[in-house]
């Protein structure tokens, strides 16, 4: 017996360049540099791909790519060592981030 197929793999949301630039609005929680938080979020919920696109449209926004977080650190210090991060952090580096 043979299994069929009824369902189509989700393959995410679709990420254009306005979709990307509306991780740039926003304001961040109390006690938290708000050029973190935006890319903090942006970290969370994008593709690598998409996440150079936004670091891209941040920098031209000249925000600060090594603000640090309520811990102190950069947000390439913090996701070093993720199981996922590879690409993420290569865009950061790529960027200027330090960390």
């Amino acid at each position: 017996m043979s299994l069929k197929k009824d369902k189509q793999k989700v393959l995410g949301e679709v990420f254009d360049q306005q979709r990307i630039a509306g991780f740039l609005v926003g304001e961040a929680p109390a006690g938290v540099s708000r050029d973190y938080h935006l890319l903090e979020r942006a970290y969370r919920g994008m593709k690598a791909e998409n996440f150079a696109t936004f670091v891209q449209l941040f920098l031209a926004q000249n925000l600060d790519i090594n603000s640090t977080g309520p811990d102190g650190k950069t947000l390439l210090e913090r996701i070093t060592g993720h199981r996922q991060s590879a690409e993420y952090a290569e865009v950061l580096r790529a960027a200027g981030a330090s960390g």
